[in-house]
């Protein structure tokens, strides 16, 4: 099956493209939003092609993943089709809505493209009225056991803190940092030291690493700790997991479901959160073993084999009309 896609996020992306057809990734000169390509710090195999905007009605896409409602007027303007109507087209909702529970999807009520939400919790709170819709949750790119804990401090993976702030939980990592040395990880975390007051020595920023590498040092961390207030289920969480890292994180969208006790802490007190994460620290052997179970759920619930398997059978329905 050929399947235009636009590159919006790396590493949803990265475990879609791992699915047994071709993809059309389009690509501009200067590897704009509406053109980033194939990913440079992810690994993705040969079977996703960069095609310029240009060129897309010639690849001739039996099937559209939408994931921006800009994506439908760029469908119109480089294929001459309409999504859902010219050809087949789902729409993937990666986020949470910005404006609560009473927020209307863009894709509201029409009848035409299927909105795919990538957590049970997405489909409850969104407002897409009459619309048609339903689930494929996460998967990972299973990056294998890596977990050593041998660093005695608390990784944290976030993209972008400054910017998205509250949402993503910014203003609690200095208090954390009280509690327990903190390592961050992500877009922009360079930032961070500017935009808040963090205890002297207590917080690092690794910003722009490659994937493979920040993996490799996140499992170094002892404990995994995840402060996204409202946010979709954070696919550095799911990672952490499937590194063999125990979770210590904020009960807030789908953590609750997808972190099981057996596997760290979940709460929605940022004191008690600190609390779990200096336990974990003074507490190698129950690091390692939440650690373990952590990778046995993420495994199990969120592997690759599913992921691609629900959306083989989410594209085939849809194609076939």
């Amino acid at each position: 099956m050929r399947i235009l896609v636009w590159h919006v996020h790396g590493s949803w992306m990265t475990a879609f493209v791992h699915g047994g057809h071709e993809y059309i990734v389009p690509v501009t000169r200067d590897r704009g939003p509406d053109g980033l390509g194939r990913a440079r710090t992810f690994s993705w195999p040969e079977s996703a092609v960069e095609v310029p905007l240009h060129q897309l009605a010639q690849r001739d896409p039996e099937v559209v993943v939408l994931q921006r409602p800009d994506d439908i007027e760029l469908c119109r303007r480089w294929l001459g089709r309409e999504p859902g109507r010219d050809v087949p087209a789902v729409y993937v909702e990666h986020n949470t809505p910005p404006g609560g529970v009473t927020t209307r999807h863009a894709l509201a009520d029409q009848q035409d493209v299927a909105i795919v939400h990538v957590t049970h919790f997405n489909r409850l709170v969104w407002d897409s009225g009459e619309a048609p819709t339903t689930v494929v949750e996460h998967g990972i790119v299973d990056p294998g056991y890596r977990y050593t804990g041998e660093v005695a401090a608390a990784g944290v993976v976030v993209n972008e803190p400054v910017r998205r702030g509250r949402a993503v939980g910014a203003d609690l990592l200095a208090p954390l940092a009280d509690a327990v040395p903190i390592d961050v990880f992500g877009m922009g975390v360079d930032r961070l030291p500017d935009a808040y007051t963090f205890p002297a020595g207590r917080c690092r920023t690794f910003p722009d690493l490659p994937q493979d590498r920040m993996h490799d040092e996140l499992a170094q961390r002892r404990v995994y700790v995840h402060t996204h207030r409202w946010t979709s289920l954070g696919l550095s969480l799911l990672e952490a997991m499937h590194l063999g890292m125990p979770v210590v994180a904020l009960a807030c969208t789908e953590v609750p479901v997808a972190v099981p006790p057996e596997a760290g802490f979940v709460t929605t007190d940022p004191a008690r959160l600190a609390e779990a994460a200096v336990r974990f620290l003074e507490e190698p052997g129950g690091a390692r073993t939440a650690g373990l179970a952590a990778r046995e759920v993420a495994l199990k619930r969120y592997g690759l084999e599913r992921f691609l398997s629900d959306w083989d059978a989410v594209l085939e329905n849809v194609v076939a009309g």
